[in-house]
């Protein structure tokens, strides 16, 4: 007698929505380069977005629609962190940016209900911006996501023989954000970042030898970090895929790997530091066997956005099937 055969489990994974509401849209589609106050700067910053990010940062928000139209039900959705466009830098404890997290979260919530799984994103904490060097992270805006909005800085989901798992990026790179962060604020950040390592810690700890793992993590420049710790390293021949967002697209994945290595830049500011730092340290990535999923509106350049869905085979016998479904504005 034929053995049945083991239910394929569906995932949809998405990334960078960078929703904007009302009150973030009424402040103007170029908040960015009005806090610029050099002239140049602000000139090379307006064709570096006109040519090759994103023209118009609002015109994401259609997106976070076309994909609720177009995606068809799942087991489990996760969403891999940016859920605003943080216009004012400071992540969710601005009103503006909060009430576009909110919107942003319930149109997915009426579709996915229980089967939706956040990750929390550097825009949810606020990050000091590359030309302006305004903003930063805000202990509010972390209390903004895991207190009001319910996220968690780590969770994870047993789906047969497979643990989903994912972790909180802005704290495990706090040490590479301390110019981002004010005095009086970072004793609280490192007593929160010590606290995740701990939750860390106890999570590959529980890893059992026929697991296998997809790791959710936002920004790669939390892998170095990661793998700094002996017990990730012991488990890292059982991470099948690191799910990671944060670079919008795999061209700028293509470069990050292409320029790992280089010797960190301090000359050009901090922000400018902070990148090279993190790709001085990108030869760390390759053992966590990174995914990157795209922002959901890509880039102007390449109109390359989308979102996955992956066949998950509870037994773990074949390996995840992802499938890329492009989304093009």
């Amino acid at each position: 007698m034929d053995t049945p055969a083991t239910p394929e489990v569906k995932l949809l994974i998405l990334s960078d929505i960078h929703y904007a509401g009302a009150a973030e849209r009424a402040r103007g589609s170029d908040y960015e380069l009005k806090a610029i106050k050099q002239p140049l700067v602000r000139a090379f910053a307006r064709a570096c977005r006109h040519h090759i990010w994103m023209r118009d940062p609002f015109a994401r928000s259609s997106q976070l629609d076309r994909f609720l139209a177009e995606s068809a039900p799942a087991d489990f959705v996760v969403v891999n962190g940016d859920y605003t466009c943080d216009s004012a830098f400071i992540g969710l404890g601005d009103p503006a940016s909060f009430d576009s997290a909110v919107e942003c979260l319930e149109k997915l919530k009426a579709k996915f209900g229980n089967c939706l799984h956040l990750v929390i994103g550097d825009h949810e904490t606020g990050k000091k911006t590359l030309f302006s060097g305004l903003g930063g992270m805000k202990l509010a805006s972390w209390r903004a996501a895991t207190g009001r909005l319910g996220m968690k800085p780590l969770w994870k989901l047993s789906v047969g023989n497979y643990l989903l798992l994912a972790v909180a990026s802005p704290l495990i790179t706090l040490p590479a954000s301390r110019a981002d962060t004010s005095p009086d604020e970072w004793p609280e950040w490192e007593r929160l970042r010590a606290e995740h390592f701990n939750e860390i810690r106890a999570a590959f700890e529980a890893i059992q030898p026929h697991q296998r793992v997809l790791l959710f993590c936002h920004d790669p420049t939390a892998l170095p970090f990661l793998w700094r710790e002996e017990i990730v390293r012991r488990r890292l021949p059982q991470i099948e895929q690191t799910i990671i967002g944060h670079l919008h697209t795999n061209l700028i994945l293509w470069k990050s790997r292409l320029l790992s290595g280089i010797p960190p830049v301090r000359f050009l500011g901090q922000s400018v530091h902070k990148f090279t730092s993190a790709l001085n340290q990108a030869h760390a990535w390759r053992p966590f066997n990174l995914r990157l999923c795209p922002a959901l509106a890509g880039i102007e350049l390449l109109n390359d956005g989308g979102y996955f869905t992956v066949k998950l085979d509870p037994t773990a016998q074949r390996p995840a099937e992802f499938t890329f479904l492009p989304l093009r504005r």
